[in-house]
């Protein structure tokens, strides 16, 4: 990628993009056209039925060009994007009250099947939070104990359970909002923890699964006792650079929280948070919903492109490492989006409610 046609084209690569509404507006399909982001997301204000899902996410790829990753924040509980759709799914502290591993993978099992029957290759789960005091009013039935072994157990059944319906799960929230008093909606937690704690307790999850885990997403919250900084990781080369690719060795996708929340917005413009994320080493930034911070990240980039060479470089080199990130997983190039078969939906509907009477 030398050129600046190239050099616009990267830029678009790093980026994953939400839409407004349950179909593609004149308005998105012009900005699609233009960014050509590698991944888009969807809320349950793009999801009405199963059809006109398939047909948003095969609309969406068509227009873009080339194939994406199809994302859904889907984690059942308080974060259920399928509930009006699906039923309700439980929640992970739900899950793990059974205390029963096979339950653990049966909850990847059937969010990977509804996620894949939707078109969707990418679910943004598991979380990897530990369950502390200090978030408990926050993360609530998000997170299922305060043991790290605890973590990792529930967690990798969860993503066998995803992997086996060919669907993508994400580590989140690196390096972890355990002990963070703030929702990262609003603002940015600054979770006072040691190096030494977190490596040994909150790292430990993501130490144990990095080779399972397609994809890390990081989060809008300051450690000054690690960093010195008030930062959020979702900017620190420290944490992203350091601690995630070289410490741990994580060589898969690594995408930022939300942009548009609280946590990063209410410290840094839309453009320094997408440039300072992407120098920082993440390969792809989130926005899910704004069409002008979606356009103002672009814009962003793009020209710090023009000013700086090194940031330039920076940007080719998080879109080539997206770009074979979805060489290598091959879903990315195969799947078919095409409308489920009702039937199918409703016998998942009742799998899903028979779930849910085992885990109450």
């Amino acid at each position: 990628m030398r050129t600046k046609v190239d050099t616009r084209e990267a830029v678009g690569r790093v980026m994953m993009v939400g839409l407004e509404g349950t179909a593609i507006t004149s308005i998105e399909r012009s900005w699609l056209k233009l960014i050509r982001p590698s991944g888009v997301i969807l809320f349950r204000r793009n999801i009405e039925s199963a059809d006109q899902v398939i047909e948003l996410l095969r609309e969406a790829t068509e227009i873009i060009g080339r194939n994406l990753l199809r994302a859904v924040d889907m984690e059942g509980g308080l974060v259920d994007r399928f509930r009006n759709l699906m039923g309700p799914m439980p929640a992970p502290a739900e899950v793990y009250g059974t205390r029963n591993p096979d339950l653990y993978f049966r909850h990847g099992d059937l969010i990977g099947r509804a996620a894949h029957m939707l078109g969707f290759n990418t679910s943004f789960a598991p979380v990897l939070d530990l369950a502390l005091p200090e978030s408990k009013h926050v993360m609530k039935s998000r997170v299922i104990s305060a043991r790290p072994s605890d973590v990792v157990h529930y967690a990798s059944a969860f993503l066998s359970g995803l992997a086996k319906q060919e669907v993508y799960g994400c580590g989140k929230h690196f390096p972890g909002l355990g002990g963070g008093a703030l929702d990262s909606h609003m603002l940015m937690p600054v979770i006072d923890r040691p190096w030494a704690q977190m490596w040994r307790e909150d790292l430990a999850p993501y130490r144990e699964l990095a080779h399972a885990l397609p994809i890390v997403m990081v989060a809008h919250a300051a450690y000054p006792a690690v960093t010195q900084k008030t930062e959020p990781a979702s900017i620190s080369e420290h944490w992203i650079g350091r601690v995630l690719r070289k410490r741990i060795g994580y060589q898969g996708l690594v995408i930022s929280d939300d942009m548009e929340m609280g946590g990063i917005l209410s410290q840094y413009g839309i453009g320094d948070a997408a440039t300072l994320a992407i120098t920082a080493g993440t390969d792809m930034i989130e926005i899910c919903k704004d069409p002008a911070l979606i356009l103002g990240a672009y814009e962003a980039m793009l020209h710090k492109t023009e000013r700086s060479s090194e940031f330039a470089r920076l940007v080719r080199t998080s879109a080539r490492r997206v770009e074979r990130w979805g060489e290598r997983n091959v879903l990315i190039q195969t799947q078919t989006l095409r409308s489920p078969n009702p039937v199918r939906v409703e016998k998942l509907r009742a799998e899903i409610a028979q779930f849910r009477e085992i885990c109450s």
